[in-house]
């Protein structure tokens, strides 16, 4: 799908809202990652018109905080750990929401781990007292697949299942 394409539809987060939305409130972290990696695989992962999410996980930041761990992910092995110079350690380091059209756009210090990925989306996850414990990342095969809707429906999502606090971001395209 070209940028342009992407332009006819918006992806339909209703029904990843609401099968998040069932997960008891007492669900461990894990649990609850889980959960929603699932949800949004099950219903926008794949491929067809608003099915271009590739790989949609959780990193964590380390206890020294010199790098980020996978913590839950769908539907395929993915790097780590990571360090903090990719998107994103840099949507950690800033805590705000990254739109990366093209990837291709960060040079050296992308992480790639499909060499197939060409956009991304890594929104930053808050704790109660506001530290960012670490990111949801999106990726997709298609250029410009990520836009502004997408950004707040995963950030709604996070937000309805306690994996982030409601926190004002920016969100920055790349």
């Amino acid at each position: 799908m070209s940028t342009q394409d992407r332009s006819r539809f918006v992806r339909d987060y209703g029904p990843v809202l609401e099968s998040v939305r069932a997960i008891p409130a007492e669900a461990s972290r894990e649990v609850r990652m889980r959960a929603v990696c699932d949800a949004i695989w099950e219903h926008l992962g794949g491929d067809g018109p608003g099915r271009e999410i590739s790989w949609i996980g959780f990193y964590g930041i380390s206890d020294d905080r010199t790098e980020m761990t996978l913590l839950e992910r769908r539907d395929k092995p993915a790097c780590s750990p990571i360090g903090l110079h990719g998107a994103c350690g840099r949507a950690w380091r800033e805590c705000r929401t990254l739109i990366v059209g093209d990837v291709k756009t960060l040079g050296e210090g992308y992480v790639a781990c499909d060499p197939r990925d060409a956009s991304e989306l890594v929104i930053p996850c808050f704790d109660d007292d506001g530290t960012c414990w670490g990111v949801l990342d999106a990726d997709s095969f298609e250029i410009g697949a990520f836009d502004e809707h997408d950004a707040s429906a995963m950030t709604e999502l996070l937000e309805a299942t306690a994996l982030s606090v409601a926190r004002q971001t920016d969100i920055v395209r790349v």
